[in-house]
């Protein structure tokens, strides 16, 4: 941290009416085992006060909150043959990336340790956790009414809602964060005053009030509306690669590209982009020759937004990513769903990312109830392709679409995957499935319906359909 601002956060602590427990401060006394509870007391306890930092600053008397300065130097402390940091790092479990700030404040030598919220499960130091009540510091076992509440706001706290950037200036938020499409999305006037273009952004979480004149940007704000991903060092790995290879394999890549804009700015132009690396099916009429589109566009929406939404976004180093081949289009995001892949048609939508998903629905980049997969299903049908697969792999999904097919060259995965997902949709707009519905679905002609009835066979056998309470129609099996 910078150390003009690091004087303005002195500042701000030494003005506070009295030590609180998010907040110690003390002179010299200190010893290493003494700080190592302290880190614990205070890692927990901001947790169970929902701040951002808890600060233990030496060179400040208590009482006074006067600004005396300290002889401590935790940079000279060594335990044995390892500095102070490195030992307190060690004995402190899970690890905690609190940091320490050493300065001259006045001529007077000041040290704060930032220390951060318990975010996995509270902080022990030698195998004890702590929690801080009061000026005192005792077990946190003792105290299971607040253990309760540190589990639940773990549960409860969400990559969203962390810090992508702190301690700054509306000036600096501004020149970070592309506002202007910020109030064209939302249908918001520009205010008139610069303090409420970060007020109204606030509203939406994606900035948050520290100080006066002083905020820090989350996540959330960050990875929707950054002009730039990588001056973000939460979110810059999470940018959205778009590789087209020639052929269907990985061996020959044609083109590769990697966005830098959040994705609420770079939506549209993300799928304009995709759209128009698509190969094309040539459509003849009467007497007009022309080209469409391979795939639906808006399953292609559907389905690059929701990869965008249900990311983990605690997995680093990657992000989503679209890969586009001659026969399929592959679409990926980190992290395994929420709910089983045979369920995506039907259930309501559950995300990691609650607040990206409420707001990318508020701008109109996804669908309301989960009827946006319904939707690009149905028009996946409309466009005769195969049923896209949705695959579960250890810290990752990926949704592919297929291009054409002709009913011979499908396998007989392909087709029972076709099966299942047209007896959901039936389902779902309250009818069945029948023989000759699923005969319109592939393109079957009606004296080949024991073709059809092969296929209602085999994917009763695999469990996924069974016979309704009518003979000849058929429902999922969890109906």
């Amino acid at each position: 941290m910078e150390k003009n601002k690091l004087e303005e956060l002195l500042k701000n602590l030494v003005s506070l009416p009295s030590e609180t427990e998010t907040v110690e401060f003390k002179e010299n006394n200190y010893s290493k085992e003494e700080i190592g509870k302290k880190i614990s007391a205070l890692s927990n306890s901001v947790n169970l006060h929902e701040k951002k930092y808890a600060y233990l600053v030496f060179g400040v008397k208590d009482k006074t909150h006067e600004i005396v300065g300290t002889i401590f130097s935790p940079s000279k402390e060594k335990v044995g043959n390892d500095q102070l940091e490195f030992w307190l790092s060690q004995h402190l479990n899970p690890h905690i990336d609190f940091r320490i700030y050493e300065f001259v404040y006045d001529n007077k030598n000041v040290v704060i340790f930032e220390i951060p919220p318990a975010i996995s499960q509270p902080i022990k130091f030698n195998n004890i956790a702590y929690i801080r009540i009061g000026s005192a510091t005792p077990k946190l076992d003792d105290h299971p009414e607040k253990e309760r509440k540190i589990w639940n706001n773990i549960h409860r706290n969400s990559f969203e809602k962390g810090i992508a950037k702190e301690n700054l200036k509306v000036s600096e938020v501004l020149e970070l964060l592309d506002y202007s499409k910020y109030f064209s999305l939302t249908k918001q006037a520009i205010p008139t005053k610069t303090e409420q273009f970060v007020e109204k952004m606030a509203q939406h979480g994606l900035v948050k009030k520290v100080f006066d004149d002083n905020y820090d940007i989350t996540n959330l704000g960050a990875i929707l509306f950054a002009k730039d991903l990588n001056n973000f060092s939460t979110i810059k790995r999470k940018s959205v690669r778009v590789v087209v290879y020639k052929g269907n394999t990985k061996v020959d890549r044609l083109k590769e590209q990697e966005g830098s804009l959040g994705y609420a700015i770079a939506f549209e132009g993300l799928l304009d982009y995709i759209n128009d690396k698509l190969p094309h099916n040539e459509e003849i009429s009467k007497s007009l020759r022309k080209e469409v589109k391979m795939y639906p566009e808006v399953a292609i929406r559907e389905f690059v937004a929701n990869a965008l939404i249900h990311q983990d976004l605690s997995i680093s180093g990657a992000g989503p990513m679209v890969e586009i081949f001659e026969n399929r289009i592959e679409i990926t995001n980190t992290g395994e769903p929420l709910i089983d892949t045979d369920r995506f048609i039907d259930h309501p939508p559950r995300s990691r990312n609650e607040d990206m998903a409420s707001f990318m629905r508020q701008i109109g980049v996804c669908e309301e109830g989960g009827t946006g997969i319904d939707r690009a299903l149905i028009n996946i049908a409309l466009y005769q392709l195969p049923a896209p697969s949705f695959e579960k792999y250890e810290n990752f999904t990926k949704v592919t679409l297929y291009a054409h097919k002709n009913l011979r060259d499908m396998t007989i995965d392909d087709k029972v995957r076709a099966c299942f997902q047209h007896c959901v949709l039936k389902y779902i707009e309250k009818s069945r499935m029948t023989n000759a519905s699923l005969r319109e679905r592939l393109g079957i002609g009606e004296k080949n319906y024991p073709t059809a009835s092969a296929i209602i066979k085999a994917t009763i056998e695999k469990g996924l359909i069974k016979e309704s309470e009518k003979a000849k129609e058929y429902v999922p099996i969890w109906a």
